[in-house]
């Protein structure tokens, strides 16, 4: 691995998403994505007993096709990347007792979802493990209960909340060749602009994603035309066009290659308020739709920011303003002839 400037990591070896594997809850199934996930469940509670249960059984299913489609059994993996919302990371901790297999446990928030994949890039790159299995999940009824109110109080929201969704990703990532290389990453700050709203999460991320982007594009050279899309986590429709004009104000326009994962998966009319959240949501999104696009080669440079808020479900009430961060992972489709 080589560090350029401050914050990016370019990888010296040729690192790949092996195959990935997403599923997902009937919200997210009956979005403009369906079809790019393997698992869509009809039901939120995924057929379990409790919504904690179902949001194991979407972490569990996501790892099983990912593991089946690279044609990997569980002794081909070295190490196991994983983190969610839940206090202490519970749903990660609890897959990976299931499965003997070294595990570190991340968290991030919402942006977990890029941490565990850089660090898994890394740990491959480093020549410190060959195949490293990544995940996160998230369940908008474990998360609402925890971060806000039990669904079943349903109570009013805010305009500029935004929905928790209900899914799971996981990839491989290794050097054997494969469709979808991984070629960068850039390391977040944490930035807190001074919000204490937790129903305003869009706008405290927003500064977070801009100091990633410009920070990325002024570590390698490069101007936001030298890509397809830039794609952020979970800004929804409230905090996409802040991190816009905050870049704007220092002279990059991103407006014609952003999209944001929160709005891409869900539609218009369905009840998400600002649109999606959670660490599934960029996870999905890229594990699921992104990298369908990148493997077809419709699309060829995907930089994915996933953001998020570094909050618990005390601080909110203590008055404490919300810390966030976003981690940056370029994501590139392999040319014919070009694996190595």
């Amino acid at each position: 691995m080589s560090k350029i400037n401050r914050q990016t990591w370019r990888f010296n070896h040729s690192i790949y998403l092996g195959a990935t594997g997403t599923a997902v809850g009937p919200l997210e199934a009956r979005g403009p994505l369906s079809g790019n996930f393997d698992k869509e469940f009809e039901h939120l509670d995924c057929g379990e007993k409790s919504w904690a249960k179902a949001e194991q059984s979407l972490m569990r299913r996501a790892i099983s096709f990912c593991l089946a489609k690279a044609g990997k059994a569980e002794g081909d993996i070295d190490l196991f990347l994983a983190g969610d919302l839940m206090d202490q990371t519970v749903t990660s901790n609890f897959i990976a007792r299931e499965h003997r297999v070294p595990f570190l446990g991340m968290f991030g928030a919402c942006s977990t979802s890029m941490e565990t994949l850089a660090a898994s890039a890394q740990l491959v790159d480093s020549g410190f493990a060959d195949n490293v299995l990544c995940a996160v999940s998230s369940h908008n009824a474990t998360a609402e209960r925890q971060f806000r109110y039990p669904t079943e109080y349903g109570g009013p929201t805010k305009l500029t909340q935004t929905f928790t969704v209900t899914g799971a990703g996981a990839a491989i990532v290794t050097k054997e060749p494969g469709k979808v290389r991984v070629s960068e990453a850039t390391i977040g700050r944490v930035i807190d602009w001074g919000i204490d709203d937790a129903s305003n999460l869009g706008t405290a991320m927003a500064p977070a994603a801009a100091d990633t982007i410009w920070t990325h594009f002024q570590d390698t050279g490069r101007k936001p035309e030298d890509y397809d899309l830039i794609v952020t986590g979970d800004l929804s429709s409230v905090g996409a066009p802040i991190l816009d004009e905050l870049l704007l104000e220092k002279g990059m326009d991103i407006t014609n290659v952003h999209q944001d994962c929160g709005t891409m998966i869900y539609t218009p009319d369905q009840p998400v308020n600002a649109g999606g959240s959670g660490c599934a949501c960029s996870a999905v999104v890229t594990y699921g739709y992104l990298y369908n696009r990148l493997a077809e080669k419709s699309l060829n440079r995907v930089l994915v920011v996933a953001t998020g808020a570094l909050l618990n479900s005390s601080t909110p009430k203590e008055k404490e303003t919300i810390p966030c961060i976003a981690h940056a992972v370029l994501l590139e489709s392999v040319k014919e002839g070009a694996e190595s």
